[in-house]
Formats: structure tokens, C-alpha cells, sequence
């Protein structure tokens, strides 16, 4: 597995402090993206938690993820919390080292009172000691949150006094990417009130002793203002993949407004499928997206690998990406206007920006949203196996077209790949195992870069200004008619 090691920087560590107008949160920031550029400790938010002990819950849930591996336990390493400003929100998002969590605490405008909310995205501190002290935060106790360091603290501090160096694993970030689009594919598919909510997750298993071995994926239907369990996948069912994943939504049960539910459309017969578990709380939203299995991580998904094979969607995504404004809510329709370009193609380019940490997607406001991840997220398009499996393939000239099928050549392996109602079908086992629910196998997805690629000559002979017969025999004659 792809390695490199990610360092990050403070002025201090994040902790919850006396001052002289109360307790305060701050939150320490690293290295991250601004609309000025790059800034060593960006500064988000000064101002109150409206509901502290709620906002204290979330976050430490939001930590719980970025340090928990449901799969396969090795030596624990976490990565800081990201957070990024939208202007009217704080969005604070991490990642299950196994990369089959993805966890994410939007404050809303309501939650927080105090000075503008900053644009940008960093990462900040979390380290044992304040997480202890978020524990004690009470209901009616006034806390101040400050989202990077004031002014006095960057000109007093010489140079960054906590530094963390931990390792960064390709997968990782290619779960960041692949998260947004499985995301981008949910529907609303069950709500529950407060009391119903508590009740539901209260049931669900806890890890045993084997702890991060999968439990196998449940079925719950709505049913009612409830849900009922159900032994199999029927239309209208939500997929609970690893239910003892979601027991880090213990801490914020308490202050829980309500559940609801995200997930594709499913019918008899359907695998586990991914969703998405957001509990409202007072003027925020958290919400754990799960992978279809414990023991699979949202890196293999696939789901981008198409967008990043299209040279179309890279020139678009350059065009979309100078139009992006940290908006909490990307407008499709308006960045098509700007761009010139249709609305399918504005999403084929958000979701190649979303291969490069640009782009997240909100299931509860059914829309993307800007942020930039801090982190060297060209790699998740570089370091992608398939990706570089399948270029090797054209590359190596093992791709011959044939009408609507193709023939893959590797080694002394002949692969037929055929198409099928909208989409490449193969016969490798990749194919066999998965049929195309984790995206493209390499052989497909080297005869659609062949493809377009030979789409895009054709195209282009076609629009190149032909010469006249005159023109093309007499040597003596200028292409605007004149003679030498």
C-alpha cells in the first residue's frame, strides 16, 4: 500500500482554556486553502456554541472515526480532523483509518454566534488532552470557539511548537474521492423522530472481543415513524452494512433531533450498498457514511475511474474549477451557464475535482460543496491501480476495437469486453465477481479510453478546414488565393 507521511503543524495544541470571558475551545490550525492562498494557520471563527455540549459531542465523534479501524486492526495511526469555512457553516470531516467511514459535523449558522465564518479548509489538532476535556463540557456551560490562532498568537510564536508526522496511505485518499460520488447517487429513504432514533441505535450490536470483524450487512423497511428488520433486500429496504460501525453515534445521542437515512434505490436480490446516517442535533447535522461492508473500503469503489479516464473532463474540470467560490452549496445549473458548458458534463467535472479533494457532496442538501483537502490529493488520480493498469494496457497496444465489442490482450490472455445496456461488460473475473458494482474492470476501462480516444480524432478531422482541389495541387497558389 501507497505511503507518505503527512506533517502537520501548530502554534499550539488545541485545548479547552480559562479566559476572562469563560471557557474557550480553540481549535489549532495547520497548513490549508484560503481565497488569499495558501496560509500556514488559517482563522475560520471567533465566537459562542450555541448548544456547547452537543458541539463537544460531535467533534469527539468526528475524532472517534478518524482514529478508529473497523477492519482488519493494525498499529492505530489518525489523521487530524479537516474543517473547512464555507461562509454561513463549519464543516469538520474525517476518515476511518480502514477507510470504511467517512464522518462529517456541519455546523450550521444556528449552532454558532459570533464573528463571520471564514472560506478556506485546514486541518486541526486533536489530541488526548483535549479530547478529555470535551467530555466535561456541561449543557449550560458558556464556551467560545475560536477555529485558528488571533493575530498575537502568530506574531508571538517563532515557528510551530506541535508537530505530527503520521503515515498517509493512498487508499485513504482515494476513499476521500470515491466517498463524494457513491454519496451523489443517495436518496432520502427513511426519517425518524427523536425518541424512535435513540431507540433504533440503542439496539444495534456493539464490537465484541473480535473487534472490527464484520457482522455482515442488515435490512431494515420503514415502518411507520420506525424501522422493522427484514431478512432480505425488498423494494424500499435501507442497507445497515456493519451495524456495530455506527455505535460512535452514541456520544450525541442524547442530544439528538431526529435520523435520517440516505441510500440508493434497491431491489429483490440487490448486495449490500453503501448509505449514509445522519442524526440532526441542535443547529448541526452529523453524518457516517458506511461502505457496503466493513471489510471493504470506499477506495475500490470505482466510481471515479471513468471521469478521470476522459481528457473531455479534465479540460472541464480546469474551466469549473476557476468558477468554484467555497460555496456551501455548488449551483450545477449556474456553473453550467458560466462555463458554457451542460449540466452532465459540469458533474462529470465535479467528480474529477472530487478526485482531487475539491469537491464533497451533502446528502441532506442533495448538493456538492468546495473545499480543498490539505493533504497531496493529486495522488488519488496518480497512485489509482486501475487506472494505471488500464493505460499501460493502450499504452501497450493491447486494446482492438471491433464495432460495439473489443478484444484486451494480456499476456496470453484474450479478454472480450462488449457493450450492454449503457455499460462495458468483460470476461474477467474482476467482472464475474463484482459485475460492475465497483466501478469499471482495467480492460473496460481501457477500451473506453481507446474510444475516446479515437472519438475525439475523428471529431477533430472533421473540423479541420479542408483544402480545395486547386489549392492542394498547385503549389504556387497561397491559401487565401493569392500567387506567389
Amino acid at each position: 500500500m501507497t505511503r507518505t507521511a503527512q506533517t502537520y503543524a501548530y502554534l499550539r495544541p488545541s485545548a479547552v482554556r480559562s479566559t476572562a470571558e469563560g471557557r474557550s475551545l480553540g481549535l489549532e490550525t495547520s497548513g490549508g486553502s484560503t481565497p488569499a492562498g495558501q496560509e500556514a494557520h488559517p482563522r475560520f471563527f471567533r465566537g459562542f456554541l450555541t448548544h456547547p455540549q452537543a458541539a463537544a459531542a460531535g467533534l469527539l465523534c468526528v475524532a472517534d472515526v478518524a482514529a478508529a479501524r473497523y477492519y482488519q486492526p493494525l498499529p492505530p495511526f489518525s489523521l487530524d480532523p479537516v474543517v473547512t469555512g464555507n461562509g454561513d457553516r463549519l464543516r469538520f470531516e474525517s476518515f476511518s483509518g480502514c477507510c470504511g467511514v467517512y464522518a462529517r459535523l456541519d455546523m450550521l449558522g444556528d449552532a454558532l454566534d459570533g464573528d463571520d465564518i471564514g472560506h478556506g479548509t485546514t486541518n486541526v489538532d486533536v489530541n488526548i488532552p483535549l479530547r478529555d476535556a470535551l467530555t466535561r463540557v456541561g449543557a449550560t456551560d458558556p464556551l467560545r470557539l475560536e477555529v485558528g490562532p488571533d493575530e498575537l498568537t502568530v506574531t508571538t510564536f517563532d515557528g510551530p511548537v506541535v508537530e505530527k508526522k503520521v503515515p498517509l496511505p493512498g487508499r485513504w485518499l482515494r476513499g476521500f474521492a470515491e466517498t463524494q460520488v457513491v454519496a451523489s447517487g443517495f436518496d432520502l429513504r427513511a426519517e425518524l423522530p427523536a425518541a424512535e432514533a435513540v431507540r433504533f441505535l440503542r439496539s444495534l450490536p456493539r464490537p465484541g472481543a473480535r473487534r472490527g470483524a464484520s457482522r455482515g450487512a442488515r435490512w431494515v423497511v420503514p415502518a411507520g415513524r420506525s424501522l422493522r428488520a427484514t431478512t432480505r433486500p425488498v423494494p424500499g429496504a435501507v442497507c445497515l452494512p456493519g451495524p456495530e460501525r455506527l455505535t460512535v453515534l452514541t456520544r450525541v445521542l442524547r442530544h439528538a433531533t431526529g435520523l435520517r437515512i440516505h441510500g440508493p434505490a434497491v431491489t429483490a436480490g440487490s448486495g449490500p450498498v453503501a448509505g449514509a446516517w445522519e442524526i440532526g442535533l441542535p443547529g448541526m447535522r452529523l453524518t457516517l457514511t458506511l461502505s457496503p461492508d466493513a471489510a471493504r473500503g470506499f477506495s475500490g469503489e470505482g466510481g471515479v475511474l471513468d471521469a478521470l479516464a476522459s481528457d473531455e473532463s479534465a479540460e472541464d474540470a480546469d474551466l469549473v474549477s476557476v468558477l468554484l467560490a467555497w460555496d456551501p452549496a455548488v449551483d450545477i445549473a449556474g456553473l453550467a451557464t458560466q462555463s458554457g458548458l451542460t449540466p452532465q458534463r459540469v458533474r462529470a467535472a465535479l467528480t474529477r475535482l472530487g478526485t482531487a479533494g475539491r469537491i464533497g457532496y451533502d446528502t441532506a442538501e442533495a448538493a456538492y460543496f468546495h473545499r480543498e483537502l490539505p493533504y497531496d490529493t493529486g495522488r488519488a488520480e496518480r497512485d489509482n491501480p486501475r487506472l494505471r493498469a488500464a493505460r499501460a494496457l493502450v499504452e501497450a497496444g493491447a486494446v482492438r476495437l471491433d464495432g460495439e465489442s473489443a478484444t484486451v490482450t494480456v499476456d496470453d490472455h484474450i479478454h472480450r469486453v462488449r457493450s450492454a445496456e449503457g455499460r462495458l461488460t468483460c470476461t474477467c473475473r474482476w467482472w464475474a465477481e463484482y459485475r460492475g458494482g465497483r466501478g469499471p474492470c482495467k480492460h473496460a476501462l481501457a477500451v473506453r479510453i481507446v474510444r475516446r480516444t479515437a472519438t475525439s480524432r475523428t471529431a477533430t478531422s472533421r473540423t479541420a478546414a479542408p483544402r480545395t482541389a486547386d489549392t492542394a495541387q498547385d503549389p504556387a497558389i497561397t491559401p487565401n488565393g493569392a500567387t506567389r
